[in-house]
């Protein structure tokens, strides 16, 4: 990890580009004529034992803007395809290359990508490029989700490239470095499972156990345990995203983790408003990937994962089906165990009854009847705080405390605590803080992403109960950003 001169370099493994040939294609980042670093995680290169990059802002804006490769760098653009809405495509990192795998302190690898470094053979009549305004998005609301407790992957800096990107008017440039435990996806296994061969979806398999489930290594069916692990924890992800509210946009197979991270945040937001049927994507016209449909999506996802597994599942194809479904006929049990579980905890439940559900269940129709905000309604709760909504004035809401609060509950507030943030990373404080960085003042951008940091944390009520802008929410959309 160092020079003859004794500094520190950034010196990467590449384990992925030891695959088939078939999996990737070498590609360098293209370059950019001025690359000025706009943001730098201090705290994650720390983690990722970066830290000695800290001091040297050239040579990280050299190196995170692809002007400048890393030792031991073997710089791919990964292929995959994917069911976008549905509809079944050929993909692969169209503005993205991976520099390669940083391993941690603690031994962890992690990939390190660059989001928005030009075309590769999978651009698909795209430039590659990225502008600054949605890598900063990217950036505030992934840092975000990883404070709030939900695995997501990890935004190390933002690059502006001194160059122009046209998309619908023209933007500034940006590249995002983006860490992640890995960037497999359901869309690669789709991909190698339809274009690949047998041997080839083997081999993907393998590297994939042994990179993130190595105890399913020596298990009889190595592919099956790979779909009741990666079921299993595509549900915790799940219920970790519908306790804060958070609404994914564009859940297609090839934005789905086979480590189980959030990725690609591209028409996210988070819920105001308590609605099942919430939709803030520009794209998602039908409401496919809705705050409430987000779990039959996920599973819907997971039987494109089973049905690219099914030819290393069993030699018999009729058995691999029944072997699949038959772990996949579980999920909506399990789901909704966890979901429940997940709002006694909001609500301060410690030993739920099943009657329960039904208070859980009451509360939230209540909620949506009378628009009231997800997060405030938690934390007014736990302060017994009342708010400016309808719902508090309401004989049936009053009837709802009582029973909540009743000595068979006695809700644990610390647990409360712990599973409702105060803060989220509220639309409008989002777009302000954008609009205010694309003009080159950071200073509303920073002072947010450092109370998003401690959501947890003790924050001016005035603050944490805001109003929302009235109607905001109603004409808001966010975009893919591509």
């Amino acid at each position: 990890m160092s020079t003859n001169k004794g500094e520190k370099i950034l010196q990467l493994e590449n384990t992925y580009a030891k695959l088939p040939a078939v999996f990737y294609s070498l590609q360098k980042p293209v370059p950019v004529s001025k690359p000025n670093l706009v943001l730098f995680n201090k705290s994650l290169a720390k983690d990722l034992g970066l830290e000695f990059l800290n001091q040297q802002r050239d040579l990280i804006s050299n190196y995170l803007s692809g002007n400048e490769i890393p030792d031991g760098s073997k710089p791919l653009a990964q292929a995959y395809a994917g069911h976008q809405f549905g509809h079944f495509t050929m993909l692969g990192d169209g503005r993205a290359i991976l520099l390669g795998e940083q391993i941690d302190p603690n031994g962890k690898r992690f990939d390190i990508q660059l989001k928005g470094s030009g075309q590769t053979p999978y651009s698909r009549r795209g430039d590659g490029r990225a502008s600054l305004y949605s890598m900063l998005r990217e950036y505030l609301i992934s840092e975000s989700m990883h404070h709030l407790g939900i695995p997501t992957t990890r935004s190390l800096a933002v690059v502006s490239t001194g160059e122009k990107v046209f998309r619908e008017q023209v933007h500034n440039g940006a590249i995002l470095t983006r860490i992640a435990a890995s960037h497999i996806r359901v869309g690669t296994f789709e991909y190698v499972s339809n274009f690949c061969t047998k041997e080839d979806l083997q081999i993907l398999t393998k590297y994939t156990i042994k990179r993130h489930y190595p105890e399913l290594s020596d298990k009889e069916n190595p592919a099956l345990e790979l779909l009741k692990v990666v079921m299993q924890k595509q549900i915790d992800l799940i219920v970790n995203w519908m306790r804060v509210g958070f609404i994914h946009g564009v859940m297609n197979t090839d934005n789905m983790s086979i480590a189980s991270e959030t990725i690609d945040y591209g028409p996210c937001a988070l819920m105001n408003s308590y609605n099942l049927n919430t939709v803030f994507s520009s794209i998602d016209t039908y409401g496919r990937y809705a705050y409430g449909n987000q779990p039959n999506i996920a599973q819907w996802n997971l039987t494109a994962f089973a049905n690219s597994l099914l030819p290393i599942i069993a030699e018999n194809q009729n058995e691999a089906i029944e072997l699949a479904k038959d772990v996949l006929k579980d999920f909506q049990h399990i789901f909704k165990e966890k979901w429940y579980k997940m709002m006694f905890d909001k609500l301060g439940i410690f030993r739920p009854t099943e009657k329960d559900e039904d208070l859980v269940n009451d509360l939230l129709s209540l909620m949506k009847t009378n628009k009231s905000d997800y997060t405030q309604v938690f934390l007014a709760l736990q302060h017994n705080k009342k708010l400016d909504n309808p719902l508090f004035n309401k004989q049936e809401f009053n009837h709802w405390i009582q029973k909540w609060n009743s000595p068979h509950h006695a809700p644990d507030f610390e647990l409360m605590k712990r599973s409702n943030p105060k803060i989220i990373p509220r639309n409008h404080w989002v777009e302000d803080a954008l609009e205010a960085a694309v003009e080159g003042n950071m200073i509303p951008f920073n002072q947010l992403f450092s109370k998003l940091s401690e959501p947890y944390g003790n924050h001016p009520d005035e603050f944490v109960f805001e109003e929302i802008p009235k109607e905001f929410d109603v004409n808001y959309q966010t975009f893919c950003g591509t």
